[in-house]
Order: structure tokens, then C-alpha cells, then sequence
């Protein structure tokens, strides 16, 4: 007996819709809903029931203002919409009727550009251990390592914990379970080092600080072992970044102590990264003039002669949006508005509703700077902003943040009635 379609079942012909298909492998689902509402006539009020979420937040979808970003929430609507899984990057849904296990397992999933994948991706693709690790071996764990942290670009630490922890646990057992040559195992080491910091971020961005913690200290170790200072250096600054809100003279410290290794040799994004964290660090221990020469040196390692040379993966996404964005909350930290604002505006400004979690994140601390500096009704019209991109995405510090602003703003400013807006809005 077939099984009962959802009154929101799209027919096969809208699905096949290049626009249609495009938006969904984009997660793009205000397109979506438009597209279903001109195609089939189903209301946004319809949609919003079967799809579980509110009638208000599809019409904001619509409209092009937000995104869906976390796995049940996607996963709800193509259940409602009847898309097949691999048209959002899910495996195959229960109410699809076969299912080629062959064709989920050569499927590159990644280019289905999924945002939530990375809860179901271990399970599609189990990972296998070799007899024999080669440097080919080596190449390929590297490339995929690389393709996965682009999911941290537009994914919360809630999402991408498991995939990157397997990731991790799979190199371990390489190391402790196949043969390889001594250069080979020194490769497996620091690769090992590299995605133990990167689970160990995404265990602190979705608020496992234990786990955090205790990644980092292991990939300092296997980096150490390694000869990969670089590595060793930058699991010092993680640890110092995480250490900031516990005890932020320690922090400082153990922040300068990552960057006093940085020799000539040091690639440019990784001192820019040293310098950055250094100058967080210190700015969340009062340091106003520490913060301003550590900052001033991560802008000389971005403006340096080798800064256009290959950068390590792990460290090159840093660059002059991301320095406006340290900077901004630098000075933001350290009350002196004036001097924050323009970075951050300069920086947010390069941040689409794709990057939900770095933006809702980053305009906090703008909102802020606003408060510091007086601008009441601009610190909640960002505030209230901040709010909207966090929604569904999987990040323990948006929401962190968003909470300590809100209760700045209410604390002082309560009767303002942009204010007062903002606090009904997150109560």
C-alpha cells in the first residue's frame, strides 16, 4: 500500500526544476518556498505546519532573510516537501521506497553542499583502516580533511562534533593499527594534530569545553611528536583562547607563549593567527597596549611578502575580514567603542545569512560597542538581528552572547522601547 503523501508533497516536475534542484542542493529554502508556493499553490501557513516551523519564520525565509541551517529542521522539511535526500545531502529518507546503498556510498556528498550533513556522514561513509599506510594514504585522509573544514564555514560545533571527532579517531587507529614507514607515521601525526584541533573547535563551539580542552592538549602532544611546531603552537593559542573566560592573566600568558617560537620560517597566516588570539587574550586581561602590538604584528604577518605564498590549510582562512573582526571585538572588549565599530561593520559587511553563526556571533559584540557607546536603539536593532540569524543554528556561543547583551541593554536601558521589544522577543 502506498505510502499517505503530505499535502505539501511536491510533484516530481517542480522538483526537476534546475531553480528548484539548485535551491535545494544550496539549502536556499526562502527559494524553495517561494517556488513551491507558485508552482503547487500551497500556502506559507500550510508549509509552516507541516514543516514544523512558524508561520512568521517561513515568510522571513521568503523573503530572503535568514537560513535554515541545522539538520532536523532540514530534515522536517524535505520530509514535508517529499524531497529525496540526496537532493539536500541526507541519506535516503524512510519514506523512500528503495534505497541504493552502492550509489550512497559513491556519492561525493560533500557536493551536495549540505548544510547538516555532517550529523549523518560517518554512518554513510564508515571509514576503513588500511593494512599499509603510504604517502598516498597520507594525501587523501589530507584532502578530505580539508573539504570537511569548509563545513565549519556554515555549520555550528552542535553539527560538525561527531564528523570531525571520527575523522580524528580514524587517524588514531591508523596510527596504532597499520604499518607504515617512519616519515609516513610523522605525517599521520601532525595530520592527526590537525584534526584534533579541529573537533576540539567544534566541541568548544557547541559548548563541549571538557572535550575541548582535552583535544587540544593531544594534538599539541602528537604535533610535538611530529616536529610540527606550527601545529604545537596554535593548539597553545586554542588552549589560551578557551582559557580566557576562567582566567584571562593565564590566558595572556600561555597566548604570548604561542607566539614566541614564531620564527622566520613561520608561515604568514599562522603568525597572523598567533598574534590575533594573542591580542584576545590580552585584551580580555585589560591590556590595551599589549592588544594594540599584537595587533599591529598580525597585520604586518597579513601585509608581508610571503603572506601570497601557499598557507597551511588549517590556518588560511585568516585574513584581513577576519583581523577587522578580532580587532573590532578587541576594542570592544576593552570599552573603547569608537575604535570598534568601523572594524566591525568593515568586517560583518563581508558575511552573508550563509555564515548565520559568524555573523549572529560577530554582531554581538557591534551591538555591544552600540551599547558602550550610548547608541541604545542601534545596540537592539542589532541585538534583535544577531537573533535572527542564530536561530536553528547549532553554535552554543550565539546564543551565549546574545543573552549577555540582552541583559546589558535591559539592565540599563530596560525602558526603551526598542529594548523592551528585544527582551519580550528573547524571553
Amino acid at each position: 500500500m502506498p505510502a499517505i503523501q503530505p499535502p505539501t508533497a511536491l510533484p516530481a516536475a517542480v522538483l526537476e526544476l534546475p531553480v528548484m534542484a539548485e535551491a535545494l542542493r544550496a539549502h536556499d529554502f526562502g527559494t524553495v518556498f517561494r517556488l513551491a508556493r507558485q508552482h503547487t499553490g500551497v500556502s506559507y501557513h500550510r508549509l509552516a505546519a507541516e514543516c514544523g516551523i512558524k508561520p512568521e519564520r517561513v515568510g522571513s525565509l521568503a523573503r530572503g532573510r535568514g537560513r535554515v541551517e541545522s539538520y532536523d529542521k532540514i530534515a522536517a522539511i524535505a520530509d514535508a516537501l517529499r524531497v529525496p535526500g540526496h537532493m539536500v545531502g541526507l541519506a535516503p529518507r524512510p519514506w523512500e521506497t528503495t534505497v541504493d546503498t552502492a550509489a550512497i556510498r559513491r556519492r561525493d556528498v560533500l557536493a551536495a553542499g549540505a548544510v547538516g550533513l555532517a550529523a549523518t556522514l560517518p554512518d554513510v561513509l564508515p571509514p576503513s583502516v588500511p593494512q599499509r599506510a603510504d604517502a598516498g594514504t597520507v594525501a587523501r585522509l589530507r584532502e578530505r580533511t580539508n573539504r570537511l573544514r569548509r563545513l565549519d564555514d556554515v555549520l555550528g560545533g552542535g553539527d560538525t562534533y561527531r564528523l570531525y571527532a571520527t575523522e580524528y579517531q580514524r587517524t588514531r587507529r591508523i596510527l596504532r593499527t597499520s604499518s607504515y614507514s617512519e616519515d609516513v607515521g610523522r605525517q599521520l601525526l601532525a595530520l592527526g594534530a590537525e584534526q584534533a584541533q579541529q573537533a576540539g573547535w567544534a566541541a568548544f563551539d557547541g559548548g563541549r569545553e571538557r572535550e575541548a580542552v582535552s583535544l587540544y592538549r593531544e594534538s599539541r602532544s602528537a604535533a610535538e611528536d611530529a616536529g610540527a611546531e606550527d601545529l604545537a603552537r596554535n593548539a597553545l593559542a586554542y588552549l589560551a583562547y578557551q582559557a580566557t573566560g576562567a582566567d584571562p592573566r593565564a590566558a595572556a600568558a600561555i597566548a604570548a607563549h604561542s607566539c614566541e617560537a614564531i620564527t622566520g620560517n613561520t608561515p604568514a597566516t599562522v603568525r597572523a593567527l598567533l598574534w590575533e588570539r594573542c591580542a584576545w587574550a590580552r585584551a580580555v586581561a585589560g591590556d590595551a597596549a599589549g592588544t594594540e602590538a599584537a595587533l599591529a604584528e598580525a597585520r604586518a604577518a597579513l601585509g608581508a611578502d610571503d603572506a601570497s605564498d601557499p598557507q597551511p590549510a588549517w590556518s588560511a582562512w585568516v585574513d584581513q575580514v577576519e583581523l577587522d573582526i578580532m580587532a573590532g571585538r578587541c576594542w570592544t572588549e576593552l570599552r573603547r567603542p569608537l575604535r570598534a565599530v568601523p572594524h566591525l561593520v568593515r568586517g560583518l559587511g563581508a558575511f552573508d545569512d550563509a555564515h548565520a553563526r559568524d555573523a549572529s556571533l560577530y554582531s554581538t559584540w557591534l551591538a555591544e560597542a552600540y551599547t558602550t557607546a550610548g547608541e541604545v536603539e542601534e545596540a537592539a536593532r542589532v541585538a534583535g538581528r544577531a537573533l535572527e540569524l542564530a536561530d536553528g543554528v547549532a553554535s552554543a556561543r550565539p546564543r551565549q552572547r546574545i543573552g549577555q547583551v540582552v541583559s546589558a541593554l535591559a539592565l540599563k536601558y530596560g525602558a526603551v522601547p526598542a529594548v523592551a521589544e528585544l527582551v519580550e522577543r528573547t524571553a
